[in-house]
């Protein structure tokens, strides 16, 4: 008799439904033959050391899709069939590896601690979410985003950012990009001079680009964007917390300088605020937008970095006079996040444990920084330098001998590491050879170091 796999205890997905596609893989190929007798499920329960419903849970299921039939006192067996209905090249493929990413990878940039998130209490809201949808729940969600996440944000806002918006100025959306084609669509034309930080981030320039903007760089020093260089533009997209990449803060004259430049050229300015939660040496900085007096900003956050990246779900705070504005041009964008991912969301903000959470990743992050800038010194010390930096999930690295930051990425990935050079990020500003590591997956010096010794031999191989 076909002797079953166990199921990983370790995987997300429910045990249930791992057994249930180990059977399906098992009747694809040919291991179990149709009108072969499968185990009763209390033997099987008992061969697993697992509960008789959850045996009976994938059995069910099975039968009821086909593949198993019940013949009474005879026991449970494989249908007749079964096997030419499903090609082995297509069932062979079980359910959980549909869903399963490529690994992630050493020094992997924008991913928050996958390892630390509170999915046990997420799984229990998102059930409770699911349990509680009402038929007008699965109908074309807001336009702006569901109310009662648009409250949550609003609240949140308002307590660690130092923003006083209303949630009628929030809008949900369903990533950076998102945000920022729906801020393009709503205030911008083709031609239109936009300025951005020079290094910064690639996404932002190539999507202007794209949509026939033309972006204008300004160079970063040691208190952010060098706003004396900004001339006339129609906007002006900026990371004042955290600079992507350099993670330098904008200091508070270069604050003032910006808006009253947008004031005087009657100008945006787009506050890019992507992990400004993040801060290692002092409590958070207050966002742009706290600032702002005169309705020239325009603030964009995201859930990627404080929850997950596959979350796609961010957010975008408009100035007040601009909210019909902004509604009116929503009704292109309806492919925002589903309703259901915003409830679970507001639920997981209202009852406090998105606060918490933001409270252990910032301790968590910042001994993970320590730990894995001390390794990587120890290992490389006299052939990289790295930046301090006050906050941010990714460490600088800045090579010494005159190398080619892209070649050494290349090098890094056959390794398996991932790393990204500076030098994509610059367009005229030229800022030495230098490597991106995020850190916030990393969960030892001695991880560290294991992975410093491995981009040593790419370094000087």
């Amino acid at each position: 008799m076909y002797t079953l796999p166990p199921p990983d205890l370790t995987d997300a997905e429910p045990i249930y439904r791992q057994l249930y596609w180990r059977f399906r893989s098992a009747i694809a190929e040919g291991l179990l033959k149709p009108g072969e007798r499968v185990p009763a499920a209390r033997a099987l329960a008992k061969e697993l050391g697992l509960a008789r419903g959850t045996i009976d849970s994938t059995y069910s299921l099975l039968t009821a899709e086909g593949y198993l039939e019940s013949r009474g006192q005879a026991g449970t067996v494989v249908a007749q069939g079964i096997e030419a209905a499903l090609p082995t090249r297509v069932v062979a493929a079980p359910y959980h590896a549909v869903r399963r990413q490529q690994p992630v990878l050493p020094f992997q940039m924008g991913l928050p601690a996958l390892d630390a998130f509170p999915r046990k209490i997420w799984s229990k809201i998102a059930a409770r979410c699911v349990r509680a949808t009402q038929l007008a729940d699965m109908a074309n969600p807001p336009v702006q985003g569901l109310p009662a996440l648009r409250t949550a944000i609003a609240s949140y806002l308002q307590v660690a950012r130092g923003i006083h918006c209303t949630p009628e100025q929030v809008f949900v959306t369903s990533g950076y990009r998102n945000t920022l084609s729906l801020i393009t669509h709503a205030l911008l034309k083709p031609g239109d001079r936009v300025l951005v930080e020079d290094p910064g981030y690639p996404p932002t320039r190539s999507l202007l680009e794209y949509l026939h903007i033309n972006t204008v760089p300004l160079p970063v020093d040691a208190d952010g964007l060098c706003v004396r260089h900004a001339g006339d533009a129609r906007a002006a997209i900026v990371t004042p917390a955290h600079q992507s990449p350099l993670c330098v803060s904008l200091s508070l004259p270069r604050r003032l300088e910006l808006l009253e430049w947008a004031t005087r050229q009657q100008a945006w300015i787009i506050e890019d605020d992507y992990d400004g939660e993040y801060r290692y040496v002092s409590r958070p900085l207050p966002a742009l937008k706290s600032l702002d007096r005169e309705g020239r900003v325009l603030y964009a956050g995201t859930f990627s970095k404080v929850l997950f990246p596959g979350i796609r779900l961010a957010y975008l705070v408009v100035p007040s006079s601009q909210v019909a504005h902004f509604v009116q041009v929503s009704q292109s964008f309806l492919g925002h996040c589903p309703e259901l991912t915003q409830a679970i969301v507001a639920s997981f903000i209202a009852e406090g444990h998105f606060a918490r959470h933001i409270q252990r990743m910032r301790k968590l992050y910042g001994e993970r920084r320590d730990a894995t800038a001390n390794g990587l010194r120890k290992v490389l010390g006299e052939h990289i330098g790295i930046d301090a930096q006050p906050g941010g999930m990714h460490l600088v690295l800045r090579l010494k001998a005159p190398l080619s930051d892209r070649l050494l990425v290349k090098k890094l990935a056959d390794a398996g590491i991932f790393a990204e050079a500076l030098s994509d990020w610059s367009m005229v500003q030229q800022t030495g050879p230098g490597l991106l590591l995020g850190f916030a997956n990393i969960d030892s010096q001695a991880s560290a170091e294991a992975l410093g010794r491995r981009l040593l031999e790419c370094l000087t191989g």
